[in-house]
């Protein structure tokens, strides 16, 4: 199943991509006592929107609006520096012993198809195509043998990034990392019985048609079960938790010189078995207040 956040006529709802992949089935109004995708998820009642797979579309999916995946995700949590090569672009070539870990904000991050936000205080807007997974069944401690059982689905991220802010402070990357709509997350999550083995993933970022980053999750340093159980020790992950796995080598600041994103721009994260995630470039109004 493919599952969705989106606005339709005027009003926000969530449902199922159909098989052919042009319509959207409407659970807004089928699931009763769920006012969100999010919900559905933290209610443990994803199975329940199998009953509707067949149904006919609600909506032409050209006429809908994708929303951020989850409206109001408890946590996002984002693992940096997480392929091979990574620490060229960072000056640091060993290997870290665990996972460099941060998190972003809900406000940060758009649907599928929105525009992302250059600042006017920085030039250096920056791209990160990632895997997303989003949690289903919470815990601490969570064994890495279990940790596929605790996957809801699959998903998509740009991690958007303003690379001089990331420097502004001794070890941290808050700053860089969230930025008013300055990432995206979609266009849908993608239930694990259509992925297959999480390694076998082939992630590409395509910026204006060229490709910039090509890389296999099982590439990564830290696999996403051991991400899963790395971050259950030190804090509980509950259903609806947001992880963004890690982001292969190839980002504009990689280039010599540095190619950063503008406005007019578009771009592309793909996984096959997940479907591709685009968005356009613009830059914000400098007196632009920030809405949720």
């Amino acid at each position: 199943m493919r599952l969705l956040s989106y606005t339709a006529d005027g009003a926000s709802s969530f449902g199922l991509l159909t098989p052919d992949g042009t319509g959207v089935i409407d659970l807004g109004g089928r699931a009763e006592g769920v006012a969100d995708l999010g919900e559905l998820i933290a209610q443990g009642r994803v199975a329940e929107a199998a009953h509707w797979a067949t149904s006919a579309a609600d909506h032409d999916i050209a006429d809908i609006v994708f929303e951020r995946l989850l409206p109001r995700p408890g946590k996002i949590i984002c693992i940096g520096v997480n392929y091979g090569g990574r620490g060229a672009e960072y000056a640091q070539e060993r290997r870290d012993a665990y996972p460099s870990v941060f998190v972003r904000f809900p406000e940060t991050l758009v649907g599928h198809e929105q525009p992302l936000l250059r600042p006017p205080e920085s030039e250096q807007f920056d791209y990160e195509g990632e895997i997303v997974v989003v949690i289903g069944t919470g815990g601490r401690r969570i064994p890495m043998d279990q940790a596929h059982s605790h996957i809801a689905g699959v998903s998509l991220g740009n991690e958007g990034t303003i690379r001089d802010w990331l420097r502004h402070g001794r070890f941290n990357v808050t700053q860089g990392k969230n930025w008013h709509r300055s990432g995206s997350v979609g266009p849908w999550l993608v239930t694990l019985d259509e992925i297959g083995d999480l390694g076998d993933l082939h992630l590409t970022t395509r910026v204006n048609g060229e490709l910039r980053q090509d890389d296999l999750a099982t590439n990564m340093h830290f696999g996403i079960d051991y991400q899963i159980h790395y971050l259950s020790t030190f804090v509980g992950l509950d259903a609806g938790d947001v992880i963004f796995t890690g982001t292969p080598t190839g980002a504009g600041a990689r280039f010599d010189p540095p190619i950063w994103l503008k406005p007019g721009d578009i771009v592309e994260v793909t996984v096959p078995e997940v479907g591709t995630l685009r968005n356009p470039v613009q830059d914000e109004q400098a007196l632009q207040r920030p809405s949720q």
